[in-house]
Formats: structure tokens, C-alpha cells, sequence
């Protein structure tokens, strides 16, 4: 009975509009147009000869892979080194975590003003001495990494936060047995940390690669898809632009629909091999 609520919820909020947003990509709807037809699966038939889709899977798949492996090597290795007692370490794990609770269109806002050709990192760099600066935002092959730097920067109190609570999960019993058999820190880490923090591995890894897939807020406020065409389009990006801010819902959903069965596939994919992995150690 406690389950009812949640599982109305889950339908009526989950379910039916995937339902209802599968069903549309099936159809020419347009809002330009009252009249709707059903012509099966000729949206994802375009959808895949189109030239412009195939580079928005190349942006996301290169900034996901950013996403998700930067904030973890970072993040991993920022908590080892914050895994001590003390006010000092108390601050600084704060500090991390702050980025986390702004919202992504303030963070967006925020670096959008100091990435400018104008902006502040440029002033400085001008100020050092370098004539002309890159254009971090202005230029079509550095802006999707600046805009992967910055989510970087936001996600990284999150893995910093979960890999230290996996840290101080691990028995310190094992730690000093390590230490008293002779092993190294690196050593230690190896046999006795690794190990223990797959879970927190697994966590970080699922919640960054889903990140990444959905990025839209950043895009939107700091480059709206530029420079130039399409140069920053991300899948999330791509569906919004083509069926809400644009005429063709039909086609925009059968980008929504894509980009959800490429979330489940590759986030189901990935936690069961963490898990399996989890099952070896």
C-alpha cells in the first residue's frame, strides 16, 4: 500500500509521457500545422541520413566522456587527499562541494562572462602579456571543451563527496593490517582502497554519464549551439531546439526518444559492468 503513491506518481510523470512522446515521433506533428498524420518511422529513417544529428552525437558522446571521466580522476584524487580530520579539511571539502548546490544557468552566467573574448580570463591573459588570447567560446574547436571544463568544475564536489564517504567506510582495521604486512601507500590503495570504493566508483560513474547525455542548461546560456552551426549541439539541446523552440514535434520526438533509449542502454550497460566487476573484488 506505502508503494501506491510512488508508483502513481511514476506513471503519471514517467511512463505515460514516454508513451505519449513515442507515440508523437511517429507522426509528422507540427506546430505550424492542425492537421496530424501517422507515417511510421520515416522520422528516424531522416533522422539517422542527417548529417547535423550525426555531429550532435559527436558532441555528446566526446563532452559525456569528458564529463564522466575528468570529475572522477579529480575527484578520487582530491578526496584522498581531504580524508583527514581537522577544521582545515572541513573547510576545504565545503569549498568543493559549493558549485554543486548553484544552479547550472548561474554557473552558466557566471563563466559565460569570464569565457568572452572580452571576458576576465582574457583580460588577464592580455595582461601577461599574450596578444591574442583564444576565443573560448567564439571558437568552434575549443568551445564544447570549454563548456565540458565547466561542468567538470560543477560536478566535481559531487565525486569528491562520494568518493570521501567510501573512504571513511573502509575498515581502518584493513589499513593498518596493510601497513603492518609492509605495504605502501600506493600499495594500500591497490589491495585495500580500490576495492572497497567500486560502489562509489559505480555511482559516480552512472550520475556523470547521465549528466553528460542530458547537458542543456550550459549549452543554452553559454554558447545557445555556437559558434557557427550546430558547433556545440548536444542531444538535450538538439531535441528542445527542433521540437519546442522549433515547429517539428514529431521529429523532436523521435530525438527525445533516441537520446532515452541511449541513456537506458548505455547507464544499464555500464552498471552492470561495474557490478559485475564489484562481484569479482
Amino acid at each position: 500500500m506505502f508503494a501506491v503513491p510512488a508508483a502513481v506518481i511514476y506513471i503519471g510523470l514517467v511512463l505515460v509521457p514516454m508513451v505519449m512522446a513515442i507515440g508523437t515521433s511517429t507522426t509528422d506533428s507540427n506546430q505550424f500545422r492542425p492537421v496530424t498524420s501517422f507515417i511510421g518511422l520515416r522520422n528516424y529513417l531522416n533522422l539517422f541520413q542527417d548529417p547535423a544529428y550525426l555531429q550532435v552525437l559527436r558532441n555528446t558522446v566526446i563532452l559525456t566522456l569528458i564529463v564522466t571521466v575528468v570529475p572522477n580522476v579529480l575527484g578520487l584524487g582530491i578526496a584522498l587527499l581531504l580524508d583527514h580530520r581537522g577544521w582545515v579539511f572541513n573547510v576545504m571539502r565545503a569549498v568543493f562541494f559549493i558549485p554543486v548546490v548553484l544552479s547550472s544557468v548561474v554557473v552558466g552566467v557566471i563563466w559565460e562572462a569570464v569565457l568572452t573574448n572580452d571576458g576576465l580570463l582574457n583580460q588577464i591573459l592580455r595582461g601577461l602579456g599574450i596578444a591574442h588570447p583564444p576565443g573560448w567560446l567564439s571558437d568552434p574547436g575549443i568551445a564544447l571543451y570549454s563548456i565540458a571544463s565547466i561542468i567538470c568544475w560543477q560536478s566535481l564536489g559531487v565525486c569528491v563527496v562520494i568518493y570521501l564517504a567510501g573512504l571513511q567506510g573502509i575498515p581502518r582495521e584493513l589499513v593498518e593490517a596493510a601497513t603492518i604486512d609492509g605495504a605502501g601507500a600506493v600499495q594500500q590503495f591497490r589491495a585495500v582502497t580500490w576495492p572497497l570504493l567500486a560502489p562509489a566508483v559505480t555511482i559516480t560513474t552512472v550520475l556523470l554519464l547521465i549528466g553528460g547525455f542530458k547537458t542543456y542548461d550550459q549549452v543554452k546560456v553559454m554558447t545557445n549551439g555556437g559558434p557557427g552551426v550546430g558547433t556545440t549541439y548536444t542531444l538535450a539541446f538538439d531535441v528542445v531546439e527542433t521540437g519546442v523552440n522549433g515547429p517539428h514535434v514529431g521529429y523532436g520526438a523521435a530525438k527525445a526518444t533516441v537520446m532515452l533509449v541511449l541513456v537506458a542502454l548505455v547507464s544499464t550497460l555500464v552498471l552492470r559492468v561495474f557490478q559485475r566487476r564489484e562481484l569479482e573484488r
